[in-house]
């Protein structure tokens, strides 16, 4: 069975920074993209930032660039969303998400994810 488990959410203060990770379980997590996806209450789940499965390239949304890095263990089947910089406007749940797709701008949309996590809350005050 697998399993994604988000950890590392919570309330933060405008500018302030958090780090996300995503423990996975029940898979082989070296054959899988990952990503980060988030949602807020009555809009459209959005991609964050993914990375391949070596861990070698990364992508990320425009709003997020410069300040949310993406990372992965493979050791400690782990991937690792840092958040710097915080705004308002990243308040939401943020999920991951295992992918087999290959392809850098087909990992940008969720239906292309095999595999999602429960979610992490994160609230960030003005």
């Amino acid at each position: 069975q697998v399993q994604l488990v988000e950890s590392g959410g919570g309330l933060v203060q405008d500018g302030g920074f958090l780090r996300l990770s995503c423990a996975a379980s029940g898979l082989t997590f070296g054959d899988y993209a990952m990503g980060w996806f988030r949602q807020d209450p009555g809009k459209d789940r959005e991609f964050v930032a993914s990375i391949s499965r070596s861990g070698g390239i990364v992508d990320y949304e425009e709003s997020v660039k410069g300040r949310f890095v993406i990372s992965r263990d493979n050791d400690k089947n782990t991937v690792y969303l840092q958040m710097n910089s915080l705004k308002p406007d990243d308040a939401a749940v943020y999920y991951c998400a295992a992918s087999t797709s290959i392809i850098v701008q087909a990992r940008r949309y969720g239906h292309n994810y095999l595999y999602w996590g429960q979610g992490t809350q994160v609230t960030v005050s003005s």
